[in-house]
C-alpha cells in the first residue's frame, strides 16, 4: 500500500527499543498507541539491536519487558545487527534498524519518547512523499564567524550526493536564514519502503561521517548526524516539507515529549491525562516503576510539582530556561 489514506493505515508503526530507558519508554509508547488506535490494522514493531562488537553490553530488551510488549500490546520485536554504528552513536539505531522491516511496506518511524493522543487515521499520509518532524530549532550547522554559511554548508552535501540543492530551498525564507534550508527533527518520519529508505539513510550518514565535505570541517556531527542525513534522504525520495498538515503529528495525534520533567512543565493537560491513564494499569505500573524517573515523576507525582512551577500560557521562550528552573528545584531526571 502507498499513497493517501482515510482509514487507520495498514502500515508498520515502528520505534527502536533496547535495554535501559528506551525499553520503558517503549511500554508507554505501546500503551498509548493501542489506546488511541484500537482498530489499527498494521504492525506495531520495536526494532531491537543485537549483541555484537559495536556494543559493550547486551542491548536487548529485558525478557519481562519484552513479554509485556508482546503479550499486552501485540507488539513485534524485530532484531537487527549494528554494522556501522552502535554504542558510540546510538542514534544510528534508527538508521540501521529499518533494515529489519520488510520492503515495500509503508512505515512510520517514531522515537520511543512519543505519546499517542488520537488515531493515526486523522493523518493523511502520502507514503510516496516522505517528510519528517518540523518541530526543530536551528541546531545545525553552527555557523562560524568566518563562514562558511548555511548555503555553502548545505550545498556541499547536496553536491556530494548529486542532489539538486535549489529545489530543496524554501523560497519564502531569506538567504542565510536557517529555515530556508531543508532540516528536520528525526523524531518521526515515514516512507513507502523501509528498505529503500534505509539504504540511502545508511549510505548518506556513513559517508558524511567518514568523508565529510571540506565545508563541514568545523562542524560537530555528534549528535546531529541523523538529522544532517535525513533531509538528503527525504529529498532524494521525492519528499519535502509538510507533505502532511502540521499540527497532527507533534500536535493533536502525537506528542514527542522527550524528557518527563519537560512533559510535565510544558505539555497540555490532555498529554498529562493520557500519560497517567495509560501508565495506571498494574501490569504496566509494575514494569515502569523499575525506572527511577518514571517512578518519581508519574507514580510519586513529582511531575505535578514540576508542573506547578510553570504557567503553560507564559512559558520561557528558551527550553534551556525551563530546564534550568527544573534543575534548580532538584526535579530534573531522565
Amino acid at each position: 500500500m502507498a499513497g493517501k489514506t482515510d482509514a487507520p493505515p495498514s502500515c508498520t508503526v515502528c520505534a527502536v527499543a533496547q535495554a535501559g530507558r528506551l525499553q520503558y519508554e517503549a511500554v508507554l509508547f505501546a500503551a498509548s498507541f493501542r489506546a488511541a488506535n484500537p482498530d489499527f490494522a498494521g504492525r506495531l514493531v520495536f526494532m531491537e539491536p543485537q549483541p555484537g562488537p559495536r556494543w559493550d553490553r547486551d542491548p536487548r530488551i529485558a525478557p519481562h519487558v519484552r513479554a509485556l510488549l508482546e503479550q499486552e500490546f501485540g507488539a513485534e520485536i524485530a532484531p537487527f545487527e549494528s554494522t556501522v554504528f552502535g554504542a558510540d552513536y546510538p542514534y544510528g539505531n534508527k538508521i540501521e534498524g529499518l533494515a529489519a522491516l520488510p520492503a515495500r511496506m509503508p512505515f512510520v518511524f517514531f522515537d520511543t519518547d512519543t505519546l499517542f493522543l488520537d488515531s493515526l487515521a486523522r493523518v493523511p499520509f502520502d507514503f510516496d512523499r516522505p517528510t519528517a518532524s518540523m518541530k526543530r530549532d536551528n541546531t545545525w550547522p553552527e555557523i562560524q564567524l568566518y563562514g562558511p554559511g548555511y548555503t555553502a554548508t548545505w550545498k556541499s552535501l547536496y553536491r556530494k550526493f548529486r542532489l539538486k540543492f535549489e529545489t530543496s530551498l524554501d523560497p519564502t525564507q531569506p538567504d542565510e536564514h536557517w529555515e530556508r534550508y531543508l532540516y528536520f527533527n528525526a523524531g518521526w518520519f515515514f516512507h513507502s519502503d523501509p528498505q529503500k529508505f534505509h539504504r540511502y539513510f545508511l549510505k548518506y550518514s556513513r559517508e558524511i561521517r567518514d568523508a565529510p565535505p571540506p565545508e563541514l570541517v568545523c562542524q560537530s556531527l555528534d549528535p546531529w548526524l541523523d538529522q544532517i542525513a535525513l533531509p538528503l534522504v527525504i529529498h532524494r525520495l521525492g519528499g519535502g516539507r509538510d507533505t502532511i498538515p502540521r499540527g497532527l503529528l507533534d500536535g493533536a495525534v502525537s506528542c514527542h515529549w522527550r524528557v518527563l520533567p519537560l512533559l510535565y512543565a510544558r505539555e497540555s493537560d490532555r498529554v498529562v491525562e493520557v500519560l497517567e491513564r495509560v501508565a495506571a494499569p498494574n501490569r504496566v505500573k509494575k514494569v515502569l516503576k523499575e525506572h527511577e524517573a518514571f517512578k518519581r515523576m508519574i507514580y510519586q507525582r513529582r511531575g505535578h510539582k514540576v508542573r506547578a512551577l510553570f504557567d503553560r500560557d507564559n512559558l520561557p521562550r528558551r527550553e534551556q530556561a525551563i530546564r534550568n528552573r527544573i534543575k534548580k528545584e532538584n526535579f530534573w531526571m531522565r
